[in-house]
Formats: structure tokens, sequence, C-alpha cells
């Protein structure tokens, strides 16, 4: 590995953001997992979350750009676990949905811990899902359709919340307590 290299891994790694992540429900087409995956390194997110009740989730393509080697994508047994394991380290959980009373995405403060909850492709997000979380968000549509592809959505969602922590100064310095920084440079590393 060249020196220029291992300083480009130790670089991303230091604007890494562990209190900034999204959770999947049921998303199942590889290149929206993938995609997803893509926007959420080049936000600066340390782990994704997904949950598929038909076993695992879909493989990568090359959509992801190889983003899943630096990302890490924990895969919950069902939504309840994955919505539990999130509170029970601060998060909060803002569920993208259709609804009339949803809250426009750009009026959350994503510099809180923050977990973006985002659905299938065809049904989004389930009423029984949207009910453990902590809100609503949606996109303002201007135009003849309703939504946008799931992977697209995160992105949008994902790059407000950049924008504001970077306004905020969070990219500036280390967010990783020293021993996760080792350990995940350690396994980057090996990545290369």
């Amino acid at each position: 590995m060249t020196e220029a290299r291992r300083r480009r891994i130790e670089e991303v790694l230091r604007r890494r953001q562990p209190d900034l992540t999204v959770l999947l429900e049921n998303v199942h087409k590889p290149h929206n997992l993938s995609a997803i995956l893509r926007s959420c390194d080049a936000v600066g997110i340390l782990e994704a979350h997904a949950v598929n009740p038909t076993g695992g989730v879909p493989t990568f393509n090359e959509t992801s750009g190889g983003s899943h080697k630096w990302v890490y994508l924990q895969v919950h047994s069902d939504i309840q676990t994955a919505i539990g394991h999130l509170r029970e380290r601060g998060f909060r959980i803002y569920a993208t949905a259709l609804r009339e009373d949803a809250q426009d995405f750009r009026e959350v403060d994503y510099t809180q811990p923050t977990a973006i909850l985002l659905g299938a492709e065809k049904w989004g997000v389930s009423e029984e899902t949207l009910a453990l979380a902590h809100g609503a968000i949606k996109i303002p549509m201007l135009g003849m359709v309703q939504s946008l592809n799931v992977s697209v959505a995160a992105a949008v969602i994902l790059f407000e919340a950049q924008r504001q922590r970077l306004e905020a100064g969070l990219y500036e310095r280390p967010r990783l307590d020293p021993e996760l920084y080792q350990k995940v440079l350690a396994d980057w590393l090996k990545r290369r």
C-alpha cells in the first residue's frame, strides 16, 4: 500500500459519522441497496442497517462502486429489533412516508443522532413500522409523480444531513472513539 493510499483511508475514516445512519425495511433490489450504500459512503456513514424477513439482504452489484467495503451493513432479523438497537444507542428515527402530516425532510435536525428509515421499493415503510419511528418525513414533490426511487430519496435526505453536519463542523474532527477508530482502521487497511 502506498503512503498516499494509507493517508486517504485515514482521512476518510476521521470524517465518519457514527451517529448518522439509514435503516432499510425490505429494500430488496440489489441496485437500490448498492446505490444507498454508495450514498452512505459519500456522506460519511460508518454503518447502515437493513431488515429483510426473507433472510439476508440482496447481493451487491457494480452500483455500489465498492462502497460495501467502507460502509458496514448490519442485518437485523426484524424491524422491532433494528429500531430497538438504534433507540438504545440514542438515535432518533425518521421514516420516509407519503403522508400529509409528514414533516419536510429539511426541517429535521440531522446534527443529532439520526437514523433515516426507508421502506420497500413499491410499498414504502409499513404502517406498523411507521408507528415505531419518532416522526415521518417527506420530500416535497411538485410534479406529477408522488415519490422518488428509494435510492434517490436516500441520497437527497443524506446530502441534506451532510450539509447540516458540515455547517455544524461535525466533519472537522474525528467522531469515532479512539478504540473504534483503530479497530476500523485495521479492518480498512486489510481491504484497501
